[in-house]
């Protein structure tokens, strides 16, 4: 039954009892309620409506709070938004009773690394320095504070200093975190919270000097936060330690922990330890990814009311705050909001605000969790209730998203609590509008101490005492598809008073405005850390600094003058298509001495020379200026105007510029230019257009969706990705309508910026002026890069509908993906021309069919189970248990359906970039019957992701046993096995 008709019949029903009728100030959309209304209630429970008690003595934890996390460079473009649409933005973020109103920001110490999308500057360089003005993250403090007076905040460090005397933990990081608190006071903010580190172990002494040096000075009042690691299964870990320490439990005062419902899962279920339950501190979710934009509202839902019910878990902060990085990144779009066009001003204020909202416009931290009214419903709903620590107030928090149906919920209210009218906002997650978000519904008249609700499926909904909540009205009017205009330069004249250049975002290492060296009057802009820093998860690169729009046209000359202090070398980035710990693009490196190179680098940071020499020495403390010269496939390389090189290569097609210096010391760069070196093409914009495919993956995989409107969404980590439970065979077609008939030349594909399989390798395009009958206008061959690539028709065409087919992707799963397709006006340059696909390798031209097999193992994780090793999917993965964990050895048996001449296992790793589980130590068995079995096989495979094969002489065999003896990090897995046979 449609919502509409179901909110009619039950009007209808609930009109039959006057009372229930009066008791609604206003008509309810998505919700139903009365009091007494025992028919309505029968007609949606078949057993009656669930009684939820709502006492208010049955006081449980204290609430405190939701927040958010400004970390790892996902704030860093936020600040050169334009004034105005910067103010909303924080206005949704910060303010009362408008959007998300947070009542926690946590914050990064920055420690001029890569700590995830970017480096956050450090207060403390050297030793023997503190500078409190570095950074942006003192200005978001203040913005908070400014909208929030009442708003807590939390400080952690990522990475550190090398200066560090002992490593990571070593004893100065106590006197590292006392100058930022410092830092802090002398900015006018005042800290609440501080961590020793961000997912990095745990280190005893350090927690307990660190509360003896803020006692020292005068800081008492700070608590401290342990562990802020992300161990699953192994949640709380620390709590053990702690309970057993009188001193360390002592400065210890929250236990934080992330992700504790599951890294970018559906957060169905949230976990706690006894041993971290049991020393009686509050409990913190102190970073909980959000997921992307497009379905990361689902899972915060859960978690927010989950938290409590399944591990009394009162604080709830979300990386990140606001997605307000360059969205050439695989996990773009991950926030609260987007923020990633701060030249145009656009933003998209999106459905986890209004998820917050549900909480916090309605609670204050220190109001209490009434335990006998949170819990599940019988249909799967969550529902949790917290009372005002001042007052009679109190609100209910229900989520629907795992109702099985509409049921009817009956609040029975004692114990103190108010008996004004109850108002009631919801929220429908089950609809891609957000009009229907953060709706005031009306109120029920909860005099005579109980009343009923009816929910329905896929909503959030509260019920309040309170008053005063209101959802904000601001809006962009920017077109999302606007890009930052070319011609650009930056001089660093006007740098702001940061030191920060305009959308200029590090990568690692520290950039800012310094005053020029060389003999140069005015301000340049300098890499200024000197030692190299301790880095965060290991990352390993030079530091970087990148600008521009990812979606730039790659037909352009960027240039810059650049000094280097002392001998090493510089590079000047050009065409940076994608960024995740490195820097995807050419790369143009001069030395002092002379030699320079031309290369390309990959996605998983790997060089690929294309040009090398040298030249007279261009020595340090003097001015060269490098520039990278694009056309098409023609890359060329000049220094002081002269060519170095010229080549062709199409790795990198589109993307931004960038500055980089080959190690940690001092180098400086003026004048910046990007021009045109052609035109650009005129594409159809975006907003025109409607998506459609003939399959699309839409579940929520790992904090994607994969519709079809991905691919015109202006958005490069968003992807359209054709269905994979199960994966539809090839040709997958994706087919736009352009709105209107127009004059197209040709296409231009943009894979996905993430590592994945199901780049498009031979492709026909397609176009129509009706949807009904198309006509071919290209077709032909692509490279498997990850470069844009071009389809141009042999003449323009008039069409309404352009059509993409793909009839071969590379890798597997064999899914084709498609991250931005555009359609062209006008005539477009050949790029990215592949060769016709080779034969498949003939080493085993005969494998049993997987769909004939059947898999069982000796243990399995629920979701990783057997089978997914024959499903011809290697996006999904058999992995041994880990919750509980059972050690190797581990064994994967097939039953071939039939009997065969076996001679080999393929076995292929999982494809995902994590080798948890790969297995190293082998043994291979067959057997006629499924009970006896014979060695055939055994060795050692390296711990990659490449696929490895086992090999025996032929054998007569039903059944096949992969055992694993041991496997990376002591885990098992396998993304496929397939057997091979003598045919």
């Amino acid at each position: 039954m449609s919502l509409t008709s179901r909110v009619q019949s039950l009007r209808l029903v609930v009109g039959v009892v006057s009372l229930a009728v009066a008791a609604l100030s206003m008509p309810l959309t998505g919700v139903s309620a009365g009091v007494g209304a025992a028919s309505a209630a029968r007609s949606a429970n078949a057993t009656g409506p669930q009684t939820i008690s709502l006492d208010g003595e049955d006081l449980g934890r204290p609430f405190d709070g939701v927040g958010g996390v400004s970390a790892g460079g996902s704030s860093r473009l936020l600040i050169d938004y334009p004034k105005k649409e910067r103010d909303e933005i924080l206005d949704y973020l910060f303010t009362p009773n408008y959007g998300a109103a947070l009542d926690l920001l946590k914050v990064e110490i920055g420690g001029d690394v890569d700590a995830t999308v970017g480096a956050e500057a450090s207060h403390m360089r050297t030793a023997d320095e503190v500078d409190c003005t570095r950074g942006y993250e003192w200005w978001l403090m203040r913005e908070a504070a400014k909208r929030n007076p009442d708003i807590k905040f939390y400080g952690l460090p990522w990475g550190a200093p090398g200066w560090f005397d002992g490593g990571y933990w070593s004893p100065d990081r106590v006197d590292y975190l006392v100058a930022w608190v410092e830092c802090a006071r002398e900015n006018g903010l005042t800290i609440d919270y501080l961590g020793g580190a961000n997912e990095s172990g745990f280190k005893r002494d350090v927690y307990v000097r660190l509360a003896e040096a803020l006692a020292e000075k005068g800081f008492g009042d700070i608590k401290i936060a342990a562990t802020d690691n992300h161990n699953p299964p192994d949640y709380w870990f620390a709590a053990p330690e702690i309970a057993a320490d009188p001193e360390l439990n002592a400065a210890v005062d929250i236990l934080g922990e992330h992700d504790v419902c599951g890294w970018r899962t559906l957060q169905r279920r949230c976990h706690v330890s006894d041993a971290a339950r049991a020393l009686e501190k509050p409990l913190w979710d102190s970073e909980n990814s959000t997921q992307d934009y497009d379905v990361g509202a689902e899972p915060l839902a859960r978690a927010m009311n989950r938290h409590y019910i399944d591990a009394e878990v009162t604080g709830n902060l979300n990386w990140a705050l606001i997605s307000a990085w360059y969205d050439n990144f695989p996990i773009g779009g991950t926030g609260l909001m987007l923020a990633e066009r701060p030249w145009s001003g656009f933003y998209e204020v999106g459905p986890s605000i209004w998820v917050d909202a549900h909480t916090t416009q309605f609670t204050e931290p220190g109001w209490h969790y009434l335990d006998s009214a949170s819990g599940y419903s019988a249909e799967g709903a969550s529902h949790v209730a917290l009372r005002s620590a001042d007052t009679d107030d109190y609100s209910v928090v229900i989520e629907t998203l795992d109702s099985g149906e509409a049921e009817t919920l009956r609040f029975e209210v004692t114990g103190g609590l108010s008996d004004r009218p109850v108002h009631v906002w919801s929220t429908n997650l089950s609809t891609p509008s957000t009009a229907d978000d953060f709706v005031r519904q009306g109120s029920i008249d909860a005099a005579d101490g109980a009343y009923e609700l009816t929910v329905e499926p896929g909503h959030v909904v509260t019920l309040s005492t309170t008053t005063g909540q209101a959802k904000g009205t601001a809006a962009a009017t920017a077109d999302p598809g606007a890009q930052l205009p070319m011609p650009y330069a930056e001089d660093f004249e006007h740098v702001g008073s940061l030191g920060l250049a305009r959308y200029v975002a590090d990568v690692h290492g520290g950039f800012e405005a310094a005053r020029c060296a060389g003999g140069r009057d005015g301000t340049c802009y300098e890499q200024q850390v000197t030692q190299q820093p301790i880095t965060w998860h290991n990352t390993n690169m030079p530091p970087t600094t990148i600008v521009g729009d990812p979606r730039w046209w790659g037909d352009y000359e960027v240039g810059v003058d650049a000094l280097l202090d002392a001998s090493g070398h510089v590079e000047l980035l050009g065409r940076v298509d994608s960024q995740q710990h490195n820097a995807a693009g050419y790369h143009l490196r001069v030395a002092d001495t002379g030699e320079w190179r031309l290369f390309t680098q990959d996605l998983q940071g790997r060089d690929r020379t294309l040009a090398s020499g040298s030249v007279a020495a261009v020595g340090t403390g003097t001015w060269h200026r490098l520039a990278l010269r694009f056309r098409g496939e023609q890359v060329t390389a000049l220094l002081d105007g002269d060519e170095l090189a010229s080549v062709e290569d199409a790795d990198h097609t589109t993307g931004q510029v960038g500055l980089r210096v080959g190690g940690w010391q001092r180098a400086q760069f003026d004048n910046l230019r990007v021009v045109p070196t052609g035109p650009r093409p005129s594409f159809v914009r975006h907003t025109d257009m409607t998506a459609t495919a003939t399959s699309e993956h839409t579940a929520n995989d790992f904090g994607h969706n994969y519709v079809a409107e991905h691919a015109i969404d202006d958005r490069l980590w968003s992807t359209w990705r054709s269905a994979l439970s199960p994966v539809e065979p090839l040709p997958q077609a994706i087919t736009l309508d352009l709105g209107e008939s127009t004059t197209v030349a040709g296409v231009a594909y943009t894979p996905a910026v993430t590592p994945v399989a199901g780049g498009i390798t031979s492709y026909t395009v397609t176009t129509s002026k009706d949807g009904k009958s198309f006509t071919n206008a290209a077709s032909g061959h692509w490279a498997g890069t990850y470069a844009t690539k071009t389809a141009p028709f042999d003449e323009p065409v008039r069409a309404r509908y352009v059509r993409l087919e793909a009839t071969d992707v590379n890798g597997c799963p064999r899914a084709p993906t498609v991250a931005e397709l555009n359609v062209s006006r006008t005539e477009l340059i050949p790029l990215g021309e592949g060769e016709p696909p080779t034969d498949p390798d003939p080493t085993y031209p005969h494998l049993v069919p997987q769909s004939q097999m059947t898999a069982t193992a000796t243990s399995q994780q629920p979701g990783y189970e057997a089978g997914n090793a024959i499903d011809g999917n290697c996006g999904t993965m058999w992995h041994e248990s880990w919750s509980p964990y059972t050690p190797p050895p581990q064994s994967l048996t097939l039953d071939l359906g039939g009997t065969y001449d076996t001679t080999a296992v393929v076995y292929q790793p999982r494809q995902d970039g994590n080798v948890n589980g790969v297995v190293t130590d082998y043994e291979v068995a067959v057997s006629a019957d499924g009970e006896t079995f014979t060695p055939v096989a055994d060795g050692t495979w390296a711990g990659d992701a490449t696929t490895k094969t086992a090999e025996w002489s032929a054998t007569s065999a039903r059944y096949v046993r992969l055992t694993a003896r041991n496997g990376v990090n002591g885990h098992i897995s396998a993304a496929e096995v397939n057997i091979a046979h003598a045919g």
